[in-house]
């Protein structure tokens, strides 16, 4: 399968960020792709910096004008595309979702993020109520998409809930950055931080991982910071952890042809779902297990 990621900046401009990605999906379509995957909530800047309520004019109800635009963006280039949206479902009522198109423009199905930070410069809480619809992968003409987004990206067990239900690749549109006070090594800890877990996930399930991150720097509305420099390093990693594709710091579209057959030949060499003890799992649905 030929996958098709677009790593972008932003600007103020939300129809300009929305024209950009048209023009990237047209562009990773022509080459050939198959699968296009954009990164987390990809047509406005980062507004998670502030808790404000201005940035609730943002949200969009689901179908909506932006499911309207990326549908025919999709039936046009006949690929299946993976976006990220800031939902509006009722009032008072917002998540953070992605929305997975088929290749006819029809909506495949949606994800709403499960784990929502709540960090300096990060403050998710404030504008998103966490997922109701668990960890359910999309079925979709090129397969079974387990999407979840960015913070999900950190927690084993809804790659592995996903993988249980079928997923034949694990997805995390993504937007994450470093903040201007971090040292050099401390940068590179975060960074290796981020893959090694998601390639972790690779391995532990037998999939392959797509990492798709926005990149460039977003200033603080409030001033209170310096904004936050968002580092791409998109990548894809395969059903043993290594690295298919890596990308840089900047703004860059990709074609990366992968396997998925890979995956059922790698389960077989190391079956971890077979020795699975399900038996003694019980106490990880605790919030944590207090000495016996």
């Amino acid at each position: 399968m030929k996958i098709g990621i677009i790593q972008q900046s932003n600007g103020a401009s939300v129809e300009a960020n929305i024209q950009k990605l048209a023009d990237n999906i047209r562009s990773l379509a022509a080459q050939g792709a198959q699968l296009v995957i954009l990164q987390e909530l990809h047509n406005s800047l980062y507004f998670c910096q502030v808790e404000s309520t201005a940035n609730f004019a943002l949200a969009e109800p689901i179908p909506g004008p932006s499911t309207e635009f990326f549908s025919k963006i999709a039936a046009e280039c006949k690929v299946v595309l993976v976006t990220s949206l800031f939902e509006a479902r009722a009032k008072g009522l917002y998540h953070n979702t992605a929305v997975v198109f088929e290749s006819d423009g029809s909506i495949a199905g949606k994800y709403r993020k499960m784990h929502i930070p709540d960090d300096p410069a990060y403050y998710e809480k404030f504008y998103f109520t966490p997922g109701d619809i668990g960890f359910r992968p999309i079925k979709t003409s090129v397969g079974t998409l387990g999407v979840q987004v960015c913070w999900d990206q950190w927690y084993p067990e809804g790659a592995r809930l996903m993988a249980l239900r079928g997923a034949d690749l694990l997805i995390y549109p993504t937007a994450i950055g470093w903040e201007s006070s971090d040292t050099k090594e401390e940068q590179e800890r975060q960074l290796g931080a981020w893959q090694t877990v998601q390639r972790g996930h690779a391995v532990a399930n037998g999939l392959h991982v797509i990492a798709v991150n926005r990149c460039g720097h977003e200033p603080d509305p409030s001033g209170m910071t310096n904004g936050i420099q968002f580092w791409g390093h998109s990548f894809v990693a395969g059903p043993q952890g290594e690295f298919v594709a890596h990308l840089g710091e900047n703004e860059e579209n990709a074609i990366i042809d992968i396997d998925i057959e890979r995956s059922e030949s790698v389960r077989q060499w190391w079956p971890f779902l077979r020795d699975r003890r399900i038996e003694e799992y019980g106490g990880i649905t605790k919030r944590y297990l207090d000495e016996e």
